[in-house]
């Protein structure tokens, strides 16, 4: 756990931000605050989301509770953040699936841009194109030239039907003009293993469940899909390198529901901005692979308006349906 002392010592908490609003924020947090996850336990997201929620009460002096909701995608998770009263009690962190969700399910009223108010994108968290070490395919022309040799034979797995994984190999063959058949897996930890053990060509993942194996040699990069190299992978090619243009991106982000108080969507974001200065904090997510941002509103509020009308165009141009 990471000390107060440590906490209170971060020059970022120290903001001109905070002090003009000290007396509006006084009264937030006044009870504890319910930090919605809308996965499992144990996973990625539940793991900052619990390191996070330390941090927080370190800071501000109240209990941040975690409450997994998993299933539908994310959908339930965030739509009890949606439905939240908008006080500072209840916040959401959850994937880039903020930006999907409104394209794969178009008429369960949860527009991302409208029911909910930004706090910041947390990490951008890379996705690779990932394939068997031994593969003789070592680039992405030669991915590409085999595709358009077999259209429709190569197969990539992701962790689910309208996953970010899923929907990034679906982009990137719409971007390339290419045809490849999307296998479903239940997480992206056994799409990888079926890369592993042959039974799929590749996979479409982030660094979290795709970087142990090509440090230990089982596995090989093509490319990122984010739209330019990853600063902890400099030699591994952007996809946009080979199809100007291309980005796919997985980030983590919070937010809460629509109508929240400028002062506590302020002191929040500016609280968790300040966590940038900790050395555990940059360690956790350099060991992720992931670009760790916590700055601010702006970011997200851009993502989702970009992200939400580019995957309701891939998910209707696609036919991607969720079960």
């Amino acid at each position: 756990m990471i000390g107060r002392r440590a906490l209170l010592a971060t020059p970022l908490l120290a903001t001109p931000l905070l002090v003009r609003t000290a007396g509006a924020q006084a009264a937030w947090p006044d009870k504890p605050v319910r930090l919605v996850i809308p996965f499992g336990a144990g996973g990625p997201i539940d793991n900052i989301g619990r390191m996070l929620a330390e941090l927080l009460r370190e800071q501000l002096g109240q209990p941040f509770v975690i409450d997994n909701r998993p299933g539908a995608g994310g959908s339930i998770g965030l739509r009890a953040v949606a439905q939240a009263t908008p006080d500072g009690s209840t916040f959401v962190l959850t994937s880039s699936s903020l930006g999907s969700i409104p394209a794969l399910y178009p008429n369960a009223g949860l527009d991302t841009r409208r029911v909910l108010t930004p706090i910041t994108v947390v990490a951008d968290v890379p996705t690779m194109v990932t394939i068997k070490a031994d593969s003789p395919v070592n680039d992405i022309p030669a991915l590409l030239q085999e595709a358009r040799r077999r259209p429709g034979q190569l197969t990539y797995g992701s962790g689910g039907v309208g996953s970010s994984n899923h929907l990034s190999g679906a982009l990137f063959a719409q971007a390339a003009g290419v045809e490849m058949t999307h296998v479903s897996y239940r997480g992206a930890a056994p799409a990888m293993t079926a890369v592993l053990t042959g039974e799929i060509d590749l996979v479409f993942a982030s660094t979290i469940e795709t970087l142990p194996h090509v440090q230990g040699g089982r596995a090989k990069y093509l490319a990122t899909t984010q739209g330019q190299r990853v600063a902890t992978l400099p030699q591994v090619p952007a996809a946009a390198e080979f199809l100007p243009g291309f980005e796919a991106l997985n980030w983590y982000g919070i937010a809460g529901p629509t109508g929240l108080p400028e002062a506590v969507v302020q002191r929040l974001a500016a609280t968790l901005a300040g966590l940038r200065a900790l050395p555990a904090v940059q360690a956790r997510f350099a060991q992720m692979g992931a670009e760790m941002l916590l700055d601010g509103p702006t970011r997200l509020r851009q993502r989702l308006d970009a992200e939400v009308p580019q995957w309701q165009r891939l998910v209707a141009a696609a036919g991607i349906r969720v079960e």
